[in-house]
């Protein structure tokens, strides 16, 4: 009988697969030409989010998607222990302001976090702001706080269904009353304190309410809001009508003298320019870094300098002290010279500086005085990722985390004088790490780079070109990957599988020379190193290309698509999430031409021919077995619009040769992934991880 079981299986596996009809999707001739070639594109109709065709196509696919999850024999048992193992209390860092403590927290399976306020943290808080009481789908986040200097007012932003445009609204702190300003049509900022008369915002103007998810945005404009007034009433601070393709944001330093105003082109580089609100004589912005090919922050003032964060001529990123009267990059002062490793963030508090270092990946934390002299390493508990280090000039501690893929988040206490950090609060989770290992490993990749990744697992694995493997990365938008706890990773190492984490270039894990290695006309050397990955671990004996399931969003979701393309034999499973994969158009929707610093740009006959060579949609090819494939999107991305999705789902459908399923997870109510409800995140790791392990030939382990 117990012979019969495995031939039971392949029996159950190949019926699922025959039994799966694909909605037909209609194919209309549009055809473009880039300089010389002609590109077909017969399902742009899908990118009409709003027409009821494309409409009905969603609801087709969703059940079929839905059929084939259901018929999955674990898949509930998933969401079951899934449930179990997400329902635990989770804490944020503290953060004073005012007299008040503020911290964020989730009971276990709240929807959205709530915000608590106490001013002893060892006394009972109170809630202060609950998203929870919003919606009854849990689908409006806190997308942002700004509270004003004296802590006494906040502008708090709201989302709803993961868009990303947001409302900010106005609260008298003591009271918790709700004030009537309000400002709409807000993305990517919130709200500058100038005292506690009005603030700095940026915003775009009303969309049309059809197009509000897709269409390109443009003019973004900085205002400054009157307490008390309408928004109609708002003065406008800064315009730009000859480029309406840059971003625009203004920040305050901490003793609300200097106002900068950052623009920039795109994802990378910018200008900064300044108004000192001291001077009566300056009423308009002066340039204080000049071009958009490098990438500068300031990072307090010192009197009448300022501390600047830049990788000018330091490609790892230094502190220079700049003087506003005379700007020129020869007269700046380097006080944190350029390191090896490559130079994160730059924290305030206590009149000190904090620098946030990479060391292959890892976190390293020195603190600094304003003249520069080092004053001394903080030290963390191991090979991790650490954050939340700053506050306020006059304070004399605050509040850090830290985290691995092993350790579940850990809040620490830090004495800003002694230097001392004190364990302040653990994180108690539904399971044992005990037995739950990270190693480090470095590959060569296919031009000889050497590309670190992570791979966590049980003790005790066995080399023996068996184990189920998930291989994530990103490799983009000078965005790191480090190591960080996720409940829903461990579930698969918890269920026998190794999580791997590949450190691709494009990320700022070595610097701007890792991100350049990466971008525009380097782009396939992202998807070389992930590929050279999967191949290490093949041949090192880990696993075998039937045991390989490919994981990446956003970025990541273009970074699985391409793979996918280029070596369908290598991967068993893939799955773009909220992909970048239609590279020729992708400019063309909401903020999309912000990326072509990273990608190039397809109107241009230098990228256009690159792009193309890629471009996950439109290197499908007809008659090819691809991997069992599941994408997902959100009906209410507005980042990366699902039409990239769509679009290629619908074209893998109708070339894919073979028995994987392809398929297409559409969530209503959701956008890129900020804001998703916990009850939403839960039900998508289920399918996610039922696909994977049931593709994977993978058993359920109770």
């Amino acid at each position: 009988m117990k012979q019969l079981l495995p031939l039971i299986a392949i029996f159950t596996t190949m019926e699922m697969q025959a039994q799966i009809q694909y909605p037909a999707t209609e194919k209309k001739t549009v055809t473009d030409d880039y300089f010389g070639t002609k590109v077909d594109d017969p399902y742009r109709w899908l990118e009409d989010d709003n027409a009821e065709a494309t409409k009905k196509w969603v609801v087709e696919q969703n059940k079929v998607t839905s059929a084939y999850l259901s018929k999955i024999p674990f898949r509930d048992k998933i969401e079951s222990r899934l449930q179990k193992l997400w329902n635990y209390p989770k804490s944020g860092a503290p953060f004073k302001k005012g007299e008040w403590y503020y911290y964020y927290k989730n009971s276990g399976l709240q929807n959205q976090s709530v915000l608590y306020r106490t001013k002893d943290l060892k006394a009972e808080p109170e809630v202060f702001l609950d998203p929870n009481t919003l919606s009854k789908e849990g689908i409006v986040a806190l997308s942002g706080l700004s509270f004003s200097k004296s802590g006494k007012l906040l502008a708090y932003s709201l989302s709803k269904a993961g868009s990303d445009w947001t409302e900010i609204f106005l609260m008298d702190v003591e009271s918790k009353k709700l004030l009537s300003d309000k400002i709409e049509w807000t993305k990517f900022g919130g709200a500058a304190w100038k005292g506690e008369e009005g603030f700095y915002y940026s915003a775009y103007d009303k969309p049309d309410e059809k197009s509000k998810l897709s269409k390109a945005n443009e003019f973004q404009k900085v205002y400054y809001h009157k307490m008390g007034t309408a928004q109609s009433e708002d003065q406008l601070v800064y315009e730009d009508k000859e480029h309406p393709k840059r971003y625009f944001g203004c920040g305050l330093t901490e003793d609300e003298r200097f106002l900068i105003l950052s623009i920039s082109e795109g994802t990378s580089g910018g200008e900064l320019w300044f108004r000192d609100l001291k001077d009566p004589a300056q009423t308009g912005f002066s340039l204080l870094v000049k071009g958009f090919d490098t990438e500068s922050d300031v990072v307090d003032n010192d009197g009448d300098k300022l501390l600047v964060k830049t990788n000018y001529q330091s490609p790892n990123f230094r502190v220079v002290v700049v003087d506003p009267k005379s700007p020129a990059r020869e007269n700046w002062k380097t006080i944190i010279p350029e390191q090896k490793e490559v130079l994160l963030g730059v924290g305030t508090g206590g009149g000190n500086l904090f620098t946030n270092y990479l060391k292959d990946a890892s976190s390293r934390v020195y603190q600094y005085d304003y003249s520069g002299r080092q004053i001394r390493e903080i030290k963390l508990p191991g090979i991790g990722s650490a954050g939340g280090f700053g506050a306020e000039k006059d304070d004399k501690e605050f509040y850090y985390s830290y985290s691995s893929f092993a350790t579940p988040p850990s809040i620490y206490k830090y004495d800003i004088a002694s230097g001392k950090s004190e364990l302040y609060k653990t994180t108690e989770i539904n399971m044992s790490t005990a037995d739950i290992v990270t190693e480090q490993i470095f590959f060569t990749s296919k031009d000889g780079t050497k590309v670190p990744m992570f791979l966590t697992y049980k003790k005790g694995l066995k080399k023996d070109g068996n184990n189920p493997v998930l291989l994530y990365g990103y490799g983009g938008f000078n965005i790191p990957m480090t190591p960080g706890f996720s409940v829903s990773n461990a579930f698969f190492v918890e269920q026998g599988g190794i999580y791997v984490v590949v450190n691709l270039r494009g990320g700022n894990e070595y610097g701007e020379e890792w991100h350049k290695a990466g971008m525009l006309l380097n782009k396939q050397n992202v998807f070389d190193d992930f590929i050279g990955a999967a191949e290490y671990l093949i041949k090192n004996k880990y696993t075998n290309n039937s045991k390989i399931a490919v994981r990446g969003g956003s970025n990541g979701g273009l970074l699985v698509g391409a793979v996918m393309t280029q070596r369908p034999d290598l991967f068993k499973v893939a799955i773009p999430q909220v992909g970048v994969l239609d590279m020729l158009r992708y400019h063309k929707f909401t903020v999309g031409w912000g990326w072509a610093v990273e990608y190039g740009n397809a109107d241009s006959a230098q990228y256009f021919p690159y792009l193309y060579k890629y471009s996950p949609y439109h290197n499908l090819k007809k008659g090819v077995s691809y991997p069992a494939t599941i994408v997902t999107t959100g009906d209410h991305d507005d980042r990366v619009v699902p039409a990239h999705s769509f679009k290629y789902a619908a074209r893998l459908q109708e070339y894919h040769k073979g028995a994987n399923p392809v398929l297409i997870r559409i969530e209503t109510n959701a956008g890129h992934g900020a804001g998703k409800p916990t009850s939403k995140v839960i039900e998508e790791a289920a399918d996610i991880w039922a696909f994977t392990m049931y593709n994977l030939g993978m058993k359920y382990r109770d």
